[in-house]
């Protein structure tokens, strides 16, 4: 049995469009066109997608489970972004179809993708399978999960690494190159829109992490350390402090503090928190290139936006995938398995209520 055999693929050959990732409401009777000009928020998903392309198959570790590869990608919000979009005409969506294996779009493109993979390879392959490796600077492809499990098979023979880079670097272009190119154009219309009649851009930079990893046997129940948790709900970040404000020495925050406190007080409203610390600000992370590549843009535009009495911001959301996922979903989760969870629509559905009456309470509260 191949590798793939067990795994989730997207068919060799398969090339996504803009049109096939781009979601929004009413799709059946309304333009792009009309979606933008309702539209405020464009949500985009950098990590969401867990088939892997064929083309890459041979290249994986064969004791790759669905488990891993799935752990391995921001699963949950694929499909909660996807029903937020059908159901909330104020957005509109790019999901990303390729995993992070192939190239991780949230990360800086590098400007020769095989010399880094081929650096990154190195490195893992000194430490050894399953040991902990530092990846920085190198990680826009990683050829380990974030449990350091040895993803990719690496080829012995030079020959084979240079096929393997290559066809990472080909492969990307059919999916993971589409959807940046994606979000790209669409944060160029959106914000052609603004600077024509003003009103409020957002950028939203969607993610979920979970507070335990993998062991070897499937289980993903090993508590990460305390500093590196996720609060009960969602972590909102803007580069900034633990009130949304400007760290000393750091870049301007890519969303005004007053309105990140003001997004994360609409967000403990909408999703019905119990306590505030449910939801918090840039932390554990502060945001990655998604925003930072938003808010250097957003910033050149400063005072054009002025002018024009158009507010620009880019935000990221990390979302406990437990909370995303659900109690039920989370405890299989924690058992050993080599299998995923099988996704839970009313509960999506819920979820995907919840984002749009947070971002609704936000608008009304924020002007």
């Amino acid at each position: 049995m191949s590798t793939a055999a067990h795994l989730d693929v997207i068919p060799r050959g398969t090339v996504f469009t803009p049109e096939s990732i781009t979601h929004y409401a009413h799709a059946q009777e309304h333009s792009l066109e009309q979606a933008i000009n309702e539209a405020d928020v464009l949500v985009t998903t950098p990590h969401s997608g867990a088939a892997i392309p064929e083309e890459v198959a041979e290249f994986l570790s064969p004791s790759l489970t669905r488990r891993l590869q799935y752990d391995y990608s921001d699963v949950a919000t694929a499909a909660i972004v996807r029903r937020w979009a059908e159901i909330d005409p104020r957005i509109v969506a790019v999901i990303n179809p390729h995993p992070r294996l192939i190239r991780d779009p949230n990360r800086a493109k590098p400007a020769d993708v095989r010399a880094d993979l081929t650096e990154a390879i190195r490195r893992v392959r000194e430490a050894g399978p399953w040991q902990r490796v530092d990846l920085t600077g190198v990680d826009a492809v990683r050829p380990v999960t974030f449990s350091f499990f040895p993803i990719l098979a690496i080829p012995d023979s030079e020959a084979g690494m240079k096929r393997l880079v290559d066809t990472f670097a080909e492969t990307a272009e059919q999916g993971l190159g589409v959807y940046e190119n994606t979000r790209d154009e669409l944060t160029k219309r959106f914000t052609e829109k603004g600077l024509q009649r003003g009103g409020h851009f957002t950028r939203l930079s969607f993610h979920d992490t979970m507070n335990t990893t993998t062991t070897r046997d499937g289980a993903v129940n090993v508590e990460r350390e305390p500093q590196d948790r996720l609060p009960d709900v969602v972590a909102l970040s803007n580069r900034g402090d633990h009130r949304g404000e400007q760290r000393p020495g750091a870049e301007p925050p890519t969303m005004q503090p007053a309105a990140l406190r003001a997004l994360a007080k609409a967000h403990r409203s909408g999703f019905e928190v119990t306590h505030d610390d449910a939801v918090q600000l840039n932390q554990p992370y502060l945001g990655s290139q998604e925003i930072l590549a938003a808010g250097s843009k957003f910033e050149s535009l400063r005072d054009e936006a002025a002018a024009a009495n158009l507010t620009l911001a880019a935000v990221q959301a990390e979302f406990l995938r437990e909370f995303l996922l659900g109690a039920r979903a989370t405890i299989e989760l924690h058992e050993p398995g080599t299998e995923w969870i099988e996704e839970n629509d009313r509960h999506i559905d819920t979820i995907a209520h919840a984002c749009k009456r947070s971002w609704d309470t936000f608008r009304a509260a924020n002007g």
